[in-house]
């Protein structure tokens, strides 16, 4: 008999049967012996109408009492999951994030966890219950509730698993495991019966929706064994883990996209050493992560730096560097959000030679202009024109998975 941590996300809870489908996945691995704790996401589209009511009583409500309205959303989830397990005869209780012990920073809206008290937990596992906690919320040192920000409810469930020190923790979303690109735009996208913590940690800050990039990242340091699977099929999934067997064998493991990006150039800064320490930590102190980054090389006296930000920084960006434009001596900012990233993944191409130039080989082909390049030892990103960013995509993944052996050499 081991644990289990189960997590379902919005599209596996959206209605009454979706509901009773979760409870019989619950079910069914605790009749098989396992201890069960499910992590639940709010029903469907229950977040975004809390954000849409939230807007027709205080379109600038704060940030505290915003996370005490959307944490009701996994409270209705949970509770109706309990209520379809009590139904079918079995000890349940469902909990909310504070009363599971999840503790938490006290920046509202995208908290962090700090630790987890689980003794409320376990006192109920040794009684033999099925334990619901609601995803995505904590409690600060305040008692106030916190939300975890965007994917919080992957992050509630690993944190509980490690917390737990649980056997596996599932990922149950509305597709059946990772593939090497996004199934539903790309033609010939393959599902991955495994992959490293660092690739699946690389494609999900790169654009990839299946698991939460800071749920990776503590999956990989407390080592929570994870497999991502879905909730209708019944299929096996996919296991994320610290070595593959073919990680050696295969150079990349998926392409990625991200379009909510811009990129930001500022021309014309002093050729001469710590300008580009003030450029960003000008920005750094903002909190604006900076991805991509470009630097010219100076002439005349000058160079120019570009970099990409999430489009959601992007007029803060400008607005900071234009407010320090006397004191770093710069001639003019220039802003583009019309483009979007594109990536290859694979820790096997450390070890293997040519695989950037098969990447622009596939691009070349397509006719698509790349304007930035940026890589590391299991990735490599372009930027590329917003329209052709889907092309690019295809055309990567043809020359990877499609053209020789659909195996990503």
């Amino acid at each position: 008999m081991g644990l289990i941590v189960q997590k379902f996300g919005g599209s596996s809870v959206a209605n009454a049967d979706k509901i009773r489908n979760v409870a019989r996945i619950i079910t069914e691995t605790y009749r098989r012996g396992h201890n069960v704790v499910a992590v639940l996401s709010a029903q469907g589209d229950t977040t975004d109408d809390l954000i849409a009511k939230a807007a027709e009583i205080n379109p600038r409500a704060s940030k505290r009492e915003m996370d005490m309205l959307l944490s009701t959303g996994e409270q209705i989830s949970c509770s109706l999951c309990a209520m379809a397990i009590e139904a079918m005869g079995y000890p349940v209780v469902s909990l909310t994030g504070w009363q599971a012990g999840i503790r938490t920073n006290s920046t509202y809206s995208n908290a962090r966890v700090k630790r987890i008290l689980p003794e409320r937990v376990l006192a109920e596992l040794d009684k033999r219950s099925i334990v619901i906690v609601t995803g995505f919320q904590g409690i600060n040192k305040y008692d106030d509730i916190t939300t975890l920000g965007r994917g919080g409810s992957d992050t509630s469930a690993v944190a509980l698993a490690a917390a737990l020190q649980a056997d596996l923790c599932q990922i149950y979303t509305d597709v059946d495991g990772v593939y090497t690109a996004d199934p539903r735009h790309v033609t010939g996208a393959q599902k991955l019966d495994e992959i490293t913590y660092d690739e699946m940690l690389e494609l999900a800050s790169l654009g990839a929706q299946v698991l939460h990039n800071r749920s990776v990242e503590m999956a990989k340091r407390y080592s929570v064994n994870l497999e991502v699977l879905s909730s209708f099929s019944g299929q096996p999934g996919t296991k994320v883990k610290e070595v593959t067997k073919n990680m050696e064998k295969v150079y990349i493991s998926g392409v990625a996209k991200d379009s909510d990006i811009a990129r930001v150039a500022v021309i014309g800064l002093p050729d001469e050493p710590g300008i580009a320490f003030k450029v960003f930590s000008a920005l750094g102190k903002e909190k604006i992560n900076v991805d991509i980054i470009l630097q010219s090389i100076g002439r005349h006296g000058t160079k120019d730096i570009s970099f990409t930000v999430k489009h959601e920084d992007m007029d803060r960006a400008k607005e900071l560097l234009e407010e320090r434009k006397e004191a770093f001596r710069f001639d003019h900012i220039d802003v583009v959000d019309t483009v979007a990233k594109v990536s290859i993944v694979g820790a096997g191409m450390v070890n293997n030679s040519g695989v950037a130039s098969r990447m622009f080989e596939a691009l070349y082909g397509a006719g698509i202009n790349i304007n930035m390049i940026s890589t590391s030892e299991i990735k490599i990103s372009v930027l590329v024109a917003k329209k052709d960013a889907d092309r690019a995509v295809q055309a990567i993944h043809d020359r990877f998975f499609n053209q020789y052996g659909n195996n990503g050499n």
